[in-house]
């Protein structure tokens, strides 16, 4: 049987002593008495070691051997000679009006840290699901200062009945800086317009997609800044337009060949030099079908090029190629595509001077996208926006 000395070491709580320990295939019950000690009256500031009565308290702590354990906790009242007064000792690992030890609170918050619904967190620490967004609403993140080089995107959050929120990073120390509530242009204005003009300044660099509105946004709250668009969105245009290309050549076909090249168009999308020689020759196959199809590919693969270059200079010898090739296969789809990039030309080429792009920003989304499917959305924005930093911030 184990000592006294020992359960009280285990626990490792101070100024308890255990009196009784009972434990079944689903808790453990300790039941534990206060020290006697002298305490300071909280009104008058005199000591006293005069006991006025007993109280219990069922008090819930950290499991322990993947049983929950639940602590039975006799407090003392002392009396104050000098004032009279009654009050509660002080217990240093249970806060006043609290019936969860300190550490299980810690222990519930690093748990918040992870990509787990409140419902997961209060099951495992044997608490409701009230009592766990209550100890998770305590922490609180300011406002943020504003980065040198700022990255701001979308994402479909649904919190506070809006369909989508903001994101704002800093690209280089791999940090979020903070969530909007929605992407209207006078929410995201207001927000901005609270930081000085001076702090505005400060910020170089804004990577963003390519959207007017945002490009909108940044103009007037950052005059200063210089605009990066990020290579993914500039890439995800050609995709579309070898994807378009694609469904109109296939509906030429019959039933079997349209399926057929539905379910293989990963071939046609994916670079060239990730192909091995199975997925070339049935690239090969599919393009000698269609002479549109095979003009697309080639400026696709084309346009891969230029997004892999290392250098300013060579990206601009590459997109001037890429522009003419576009010119002689006059492709419809492409000739958007042609019209997008030429109006985002200078914005697009300064990623390759800078090296700037959202790919941080697009890991936090999938992340995000990941805690929305776990907890089955959350609607309250506040909480929302505290869970995404504190889960970034772990």
């Amino acid at each position: 049987m184990l000592s006294l000395n020992y359960t009280e070491n285990f626990l490792g709580l101070e100024d308890v002593e255990s009196e009784i320990l009972s434990s079944n295939d689903f808790e453990t019950n300790i039941y534990l008495k206060t020290k006697l000690k002298t305490q300071v009256c909280p009104n008058c500031r005199h000591d006293t070691k005069r006991v006025h009565d007993y109280q219990k308290q069922i008090v819930k702590d950290l499991d322990s051997f993947g049983k929950h354990t639940i602590l039975h906790l006799t407090k003392r009242r002392y009396y104050c000679k000098n004032c009279g007064n009654v009050f509660m000792e002080k217990i240093s690992f249970l806060p006043r009006y609290q019936r969860n030890t300190k550490r299980l609170v810690a222990k519930v918050m690093v748990d918040f840290g992870k990509p787990f619904s409140t419902k997961n967190i209060a099951d495992m620490h044997n608490i409701s699901p009230g009592v766990a967004r209550r100890i998770f609403d305590r922490i609180s993140y300011p406002s943020p200062k504003l980065p040198k080089v700022l990255s701001i995107d979308e994402f479909k959050g649904n919190a506070a009945r809006i369909k989508f929120q903001c994101i704002l990073t800093d690209p280089v120390k791999k940090k979020v800086l903070d969530i909007l509530p929605s992407k209207r242009t006078e929410d995201i204005c207001s927000y901005f317009f609270k930081y000085s003009i001076e702090e505005r300044r400060n910020v170089e660099f804004i990577v963003m997609d390519m959207s007017p509105q945002f490009m909108d946004i940044m103009r007037s709250c950052f005059p200063r800044a210089k605009i990066v668009v990020d290579k993914f969105h500039v890439c995800r245009h050609v995709t579309w337009a070898i994807e378009n290309v694609r469904k109109r050549e296939q509906k030429k076909f019959g039933d079997d060949r349209r399926r057929y090249f539905k379910r293989s168009r990963w071939v046609i999308l994916r670079h060239g030099n990730k192909l091995n020689p199975d997925d070339l020759l049935q690239l090969e196959g599919m393009l000698e079908i269609s002479h549109d199809l095979r003009e697309a590919y080639a400026l696709k693969e084309c346009f891969y090029g230029f997004m892999g270059c290392k250098d300013i200079e060579k990206a601009k010898k590459e997109l001037a190629g890429w522009n003419l090739r576009v010119g002689i296969a006059n492709l419809e789809e492409f000739n958007k595509c042609f019209n997008t990039v030429n109006r985002w030309q200078p914005y697009i080429l300064r990623a390759f001077s800078t090296g700037y792009t959202n790919g941080y920003t697009e890991g936090v989304n999938n992340k995000i996208k990941v805690l929305k499917r776990i907890c089955y959305g959350v609607r309250n924005f506040d909480r929302f926006r505290n869970r995404i930093l504190h889960l970034m911030a772990a």
